[in-house]
């Protein structure tokens, strides 16, 4: 049962990371700048904010979590559950930062949670 919290910690860390980003850079209604040094010196700036530190300290607490579950799983049976990081970002996305809905994301979805049992059952 450990094995399954490594991969548990992984997604949360993974998906916390990945919608605080997008929360905080739509709240900040991110605008680069033109030239590349610009955006250089824009986007080190951003680090500093402290709920963008946080999602890029959450993807280093993920990255300890996986490393922790491939000692108890192989790799082809850990790394289908990763898929479902896609399906919690679609429905936090949708409920926390107000995204889209349609058929088509819905069935995508479908198709990576189907995806995800046959590849971790058989």
């Amino acid at each position: 049962m450990g094995g399954y919290l490594y991969i548990l910690g992984t997604l949360v860390f993974t998906v916390y990371g990945q919608i605080i980003l997008k929360w905080r850079l739509g709240n900040l209604q991110i605008v680069l700048p033109e030239s590349n040094l610009d955006k250089v010196w824009y986007l080190v700036k951003l680090l500093f904010d402290p709920f963008i530190f946080s999602g890029f300290a959450s993807a280093f607490v993920a990255s300890l979590f996986w490393m922790a579950a491939m000692t108890k799983f192989e790799i082809t049976q850990a790394y289908p559950f990763m898929s479902l990081a896609p399906a919690l970002v679609f429905v936090i996305g949708i409920y926390f930062l107000g995204e889209t809905f349609t058929i088509g994301k819905l069935a995508g979805l479908a198709l990576i949670i189907a995806g995800t049992i046959v590849t971790v059952k058989f």
